[in-house]
């Protein structure tokens, strides 16, 4: 038969309460580690991805020109 788990915590007997104020504890930890973009790596990385998506649906909407007018002559 399995052990049965208290109401109050897990297998490691910490209370939710607790085990909550180590995660928000891990948390601020792990926050202080993460490297951060400068303003300059951020707008630039950003005019990167706006123009990529300018791109791509361009050559969808060029795509989806050519297919069309390809079968409407098929199918005249």
């Amino acid at each position: 038969m399995a052990p049965r788990r208290g109401v109050t915590g897990d297998e490691t007997g910490m209370a939710w309460t607790e085990q909550l104020r180590e995660f928000v504890k891990d948390v601020r930890v792990e926050i202080t580690k993460v490297s951060w973009p400068s303003r300059t790596e951020l707008r630039d990385s950003t005019v990167v991805v706006i123009a990529s998506v300018f791109m791509v649906a361009a050559f969808v909407f060029v795509v989806d020109r050519v297919l069309s007018f390809g079968i409407g002559l098929l199918f005249r």
